[in-house]
């Protein structure tokens, strides 16, 4: 059995800590006595024989009939599928969608299905290249499908393309991708990397329209969303499973899929990175040391092609279909399995090495509003229970964050940070300022549609991710900025590790309790 994950607290012997900063890392040693590190177990063993597996789980669903009963021939079948946004990093070919979507479209030709569309759940990420594509679903599904026109990706902004299922009590509306929602069929192929995705969110969000997605994605649901991870305080949670009933109710037959994946992140050359500090030998402290020598010597547009070029070697751990939410429930806890860490209290100061890579810079640029994102909005919310660190308490960061943007990814991105964030950094006040006027711009929607841009309105909704964090926290400081962009998001820079201590202490006194996030691999800590 791989091992738990483990709390270290800190003495006089431990060595120095990892600490990610963006494309490269540092070791940084902490007070002993008053300080702990959190690392995540060890990766859980996948399943041996995968396509054996994808087939027993088709054959084999939770609270629905198996797969080949649901197939005739005339029938429309549509096969959707979550983005790349997920897992981080990519996985080695062939990827799980595309083994188990393979497997569904043999299914499908046994039945004389010939009406099938595979569609790309992309809600308002950006579309994926054909490169990218292809890593996904191979090349014999690409090659068949999409000269056709029967792979493609959803866009949240064609009025033709989108059908209203009706509201919910609360009064959401509940718009999703047209052909989806005329199917006789909607299988969607979901992986769990973290207990918020799946269940309803698959569909409520993946193939939903601005028109609905506002309802959740605004600053009072992720406010009052006491940990995304949590269902049972997650308000954002809470709102798709209603958008959900309105789903069960008037929508299509939906075959849920998911799948998890265990958390082996890093390949042979950084698999040190992975590893606890004082179980390095002497080849994992020379790869360090090589890695960021290089590193330190290496232009950072070619340091971001080396660690997004990375193929990890997480694989499927489970696989579970059927009911939409009969599934998600054996899903989440698969997820625990590989993710929980017990936690015993809160901390004073919260410390977190931001790396390379979020949901929302794949093959892209880590921009200053994914790092306030991937800090404030994801790894802060890492937790069942209550928040690591306290209320009122302190969050460090340790990142570059240069004033640097994708101008193809992330266009509205610039704007917000040249416009919007010199007028106000408080969640409530830029949405009610400024969201109508990104979220409806010709201008962004056309490069949404056509090009390769995340939508207008999506810097908004990764502020708002952070937006409780925000709230809970005293002060954010970024070790290792540029100061004048972490003074633009309203935190404080700081040269060093011990600088941001020292600036800490004006709020939570002279010899705060400190923990450290080791992430990546990505865990769960369940604070008692």
């Amino acid at each position: 059995m791989p091992r738990p994950g483990f709390v270290l607290e800190v003495d006089r012997s431990t060595p120095p800590i990892l600490f990610w900063r963006g494309e490269n890392f540092t070791l940084e040693k902490l007070p002993a006595d008053r300080s702990r590190v959190i690392y995540a177990p060890e990766p859980h063993r996948v399943i041996d024989d995968i396509d054996g597996a994808i087939r027993h789980s088709l054959l084999n669903p939770i609270d629905m009939d198996p797969l080949p009963t649901l197939l005739f021939p005339g029938m429309k079948l549509s096969i959707a599928f979550d983005d790349i946004s997920l897992p981080l990093p990519k996985m080695t070919r062939p990827d799980i969608r595309q083994r188990i979507i393979e497997a569904v479209l043999d299914m499908a030709a046994e039945a004389g299905v010939d009406d099938v569309h595979i569609i790309a759940a992309l809600a308002l990420h950006r579309r994926m290249t054909e490169d990218e594509l292809r890593h996904q679903l191979g090349d014999r599904i690409y090659d068949a499908f999409a000269p056709r026109g029967m792979l493609y990706q959803h866009d949240a902004e064609d009025p033709d393309n989108l059908v209203l299922l009706g509201e919910t009590p609360h009064g959401e509306e509940v718009e999703i991708n047209k052909r989806a929602a005329e199917s006789d069929l909607l299988v969607y192929v979901n992986i769990n990397l973290v207990a918020m995705d799946g269940g309803w969110k698959s569909t409520a969000t993946g193939l939903a329209s601005y028109r609905s997605l506002r309802h959740h994605h605004n600053t009072h649901t992720m406010q009052n969303s006491r940990s995304f991870m949590d269902a049972h305080k997650s308000e954002l949670h809470k709102s798709n499973w209603r958008m959900g009933e309105v789903m069960r109710k008037h929508g299509p037959k939906i075959f849920q899929i998911e799948t998890t994946v265990n958390n082996d992140t890093f390949p042979k050359p950084f698999d040190f990175l992975a590893k606890r500090e004082w179980e390095w030998n002497g080849r994992d402290r020379a790869k360090f040391i090589a890695a960021q020598a290089g590193l330190n010597r290496t232009p950072s547009r070619m340091a971001r092609n080396i660690f997004h070029g990375i193929e990890a070697p997480h694989n499927m751990t489970s696989i579970q279909c059927g009911e939409v939410e009969a599934v998600h429930k054996v899903t989440t806890e698969n997820v625990w399995k590989q993710q929980l860490v017990e936690v015993q209290g809160q901390t004073d100061i919260l410390t977190m090495g931001i790396p390379f890579i979020c949901p929302y810079n794949v093959n892209s640029i880590m921009n200053p509003i994914l790092v306030m994102c991937t800090g404030l909005g994801y790894f802060f919310n890492l937790y069942r229970g209550k928040p690591l660190v306290r209320e009122g308490g302190v969050v460090i960061m340790t990142h570059p964050t240069p004033n640097e943007f994708h101008p193809v990814h992330h266009p509205s991105y610039i704007d917000f940070f040249e416009q919007v964030l010199t007028e106000t950094t408080v969640p409530s006040e830029l949405e009610a300022r400024f969201e109508k006027q990104f979220a409806e711009d010709d201008w962004y929607r056309h490069l949404y549609r056509t090009s390769y841009a995340y939508h207008g309105v999506h810097p908004f909704y990764m502020w708002y991710w952070g937006s409780h964090g925000l709230q809970h926290c005293g002060r954010v400081i970024i070790v290792g900025g540029d100061a004048p962009t972490v003074r633009r998001l309203g935190f404080t820079p700081a040269s060093t590790l011990n600088d941001a201590l020292e600036i800490a202490s004006d709020v939570v006194g002279r010899n705060p309790t400190i923990t450290h996030l080791h992430t990546p691999p990505i865990m769960v800590a369940d604070v008692k």
